[in-house]
């Protein structure tokens, strides 16, 4: 840790170093602007890169920190630092309101929804008396700092770098723990966070209303920079334009933001002057240069610039610092022939289809319970059905004597619930052990703001430990630091079960976990599961390959089209006529 230090504090005294040299003013004020749009994009990276969310309405945030400290200073005489929380206030109560309509939507459904809003308060701005119309608000007074009065040059700029690297530290620091691998879920991994304890909306909301804070912090610097506000630079071009400069510098990465913002402005300035000299007359043909650009990036560089520097840069492994850590609490776990999991007649309809029709059966304490049936059985909507990934028609699932039908799978995973999934859900560009420490979701308190004053350490590094000892009791220690996507199949699978092992759970509930395995990787998943038995865990298996059922499971519930066929032992399932009548089609 005491290398980061160093290095954010050698890149500080990089950005004093600029102001005080003797660069002219015009370049200082060009650094100026390419920090306030700095600070848009992180949040658009936070928004669009990290949680997959477009949002063509940044602009219009900006315009609520700036309008909303111009008129306080104005008005009410009130100082700039002051009018800054004001305005934060305002956007974040704003945001709040949007982001919890909104962002229910799926689809094309958001991106319309924020542009709608954008032009809604463009227009609101340039037709109140309140803040000037069209004309704006003019006379601000500049930001003063103690006795200093930071202007528009040097001063300014160290303090809107300042911002545009406090802000970067903390969502590199937010990123690289709890709330940040929740957040680092919602973009391909949505209905797997949710079973492992995320309340996805919540975080989507969290990520929405930062993206507007650093939006309305670049509005108020932008305001007491120009000295004077109005509507044109809070409209939808200026939205999709930030948009722009994320995208060129690599929507998904820190960094991407900075340079993006820089690339942006030091072409835009370019254009305007050598596209006259070059076509021979003059008008807005950079907006068509920039869409060809941004074309050919999407095509040929979709990570973005960043990326290129990114390669070539080391890449950082994590130091194993939590081996000492405190080990996590543990829930108590269910006696020895308890009722774990009671399923009563669950029914489900999709219209006019019954997929599954009063399904009952048990499992108990230690047990291994395979669910088996043919190709569309019905196993895998069941298996959704007792883990809140879709609603019952009818019946009920009861927990641990407790009733959980209806509710949603992070509730369910809460009381120690924990599943995999048919085809394995994992987020490809983060670690091994970034994927299973996901896992220990419910198992943390520490929240957004704790991650990025790095007040959750302590709480990190249990809940990192945890990881790698899940990781380690499936035999997965020594991938801790590899890329997820890197895995072949078989340790994926594992990887699954460890990250389910890491809510820990009463009852594991596996969907398919030999599918697309080996032969000898079977037979370590046939180990690793009499493993987790030997250690009192409840299993209930979802399984094609009848040799590893009839290996590890003690009792069979078997299913054909959407019902109960029979349950026994697997000797009484492989001597049934039933059975082999629904997988072979006859009875001999």
């Amino acid at each position: 840790m005491a290398s980061h230090g160093i290095r954010w504090a050698a890149l500080a005294l990089l950005v004093l170093a600029l102001a005080l040299l003797p660069l002219p003013d015009f370049w200082i004020t060009q650094l100026n602007y390419i920090g306030l749009y700095s600070l848009v994009c992180l949040g658009l990276v936070l928004l669009t890169g990290v949680a997959g969310l477009t949002s063509f309405g940044q602009a219009a945030f900006v315009g609520i920190g700036a309008y909303t400290s111009g008129w306080f200073t104005l008005n009410l005489g009130l100082s700039p630092w002051l009018t800054l929380f004001i305005g934060l206030a305002f956007t974040v109560v704003s945001a709040l309101i949007v982001g919890g309509i909104t962002l229910r939507m799926s689809g094309h459904y958001l991106p319309l929804a924020t542009i709608a809003w954008g032009l809604s308060l463009y227009y609101l701005m340039g037709n109140l008396d309140v803040l000037g119309k069209y004309d704006g608000l003019l006379g601000l007074p500049s930001i003063t700092f103690l006795v200093w009065d930071l202007g528009q040059g040097r001063g300014f700029f160290v303090l809107t770098w300042g911002l545009v690297l406090a802000a970067a530290a903390a969502m590199l620091l937010l990123l690289d723990s709890r709330p940040g691998r929740a957040m680092r879920s919602l973009r391909n991994g949505t209905q797997m966070a949710e079973a492992m304890g995320v309340n996805t909306l919540r975080y989507k909301i969290v990520i929405f209303v930062l993206a507007a804070a650093l939006a309305s912090i670049s509005g108020w610097l932008f305001a007491h920079f120009q000295r004077s506000i109005n509507p044109s630079p809070f409209g939808l071009k200026m939205g999709i334009e930030y948009l722009f400069m994320t995208v060129v510098g690599g929507v998904g990465q820190v960094w991407g933001a900075v340079t993006g913002a820089l690339l942006t402005k030091l072409m835009e300035d370019q254009l305007q002057v050598l596209l006259p000299r070059l076509i021979g007359t003059s008008g807005s043909y950079e907006v068509i240069v920039f869409g060809v650009l941004l074309v050919c990036m999407l095509k040929f560089l979709p990570d973005g610039l960043w990326s290129l520097v990114q390669r070539k840069l080391p890449r950082k492994q994590r130091v194993v610092d939590w081996t000492q850590a405190a080990a996590l609490p543990q829930r108590s776990q269910p006696a020895a022939g308890e009722v774990v999991l009671d399923v009563q007649a669950i029914r489900k309809k999709f219209g006019g289809l019954l997929a599954v029709n009063d399904i009952s059966f048990q499992i108990r304490a230690g047990q291994i319970v395979g669910l088996i049936g043919p190709n569309g059985a019905g196993k895998s909507t069941t298996f959704n059905l007792i883990t809140g990934v879709l609603g019952l028609s009818a019946g009920k699932v009861f927990f641990r004597g407790e009733a959980v039908s209806g509710l949603p799978s992070r509730e369910i995973a809460r009381r120690g619930m924990s599943r995999t999934f048919q085809h394995v859900k994992m987020i490809p560009d983060m670690t091994v052990l970034e994927n299973v420490a996901l896992g220990t979701h419910l198992r943390g308190r520490k929240g957004v703001f704790a991650a990025m004053a790095r007040f959750n350490r302590v709480e990190e590094q249990q809940l990192l430990r945890e990881a790698q000892r899940q990781l380690e009791r499936v035999g997965m220690g020594q991938y801790l630091h590899e890329q997820a996507g890197n895995l072949a199949m078989g340790p994926q699978r594992l990887m699954e079960i460890a990250r389910a092992l890491c809510t820990d759970p009463a009852l594991l509930l596996l969907d398919e976990p030999a599918a697309g395995l080996r032969h000898q990787e079977k037979q370590d998943l046939a180990g690793v599961l009499r493993q987790l038995q030997g250690e009192g865990v409840s299993i209930l298996l979802v399984e094609h390959d009848m040799g590893l059922v009839m290996d590890v499971c003690e009792h069979l519930v078997v299913m054909e089209f959407g019902t109960l066929l029979t349950e026994g032992t697997p000797l009484e399932i492989q001597n049934s006529p039933q059975v082999r009548a629904a997988y072979l089609g006859t009875e001999h």
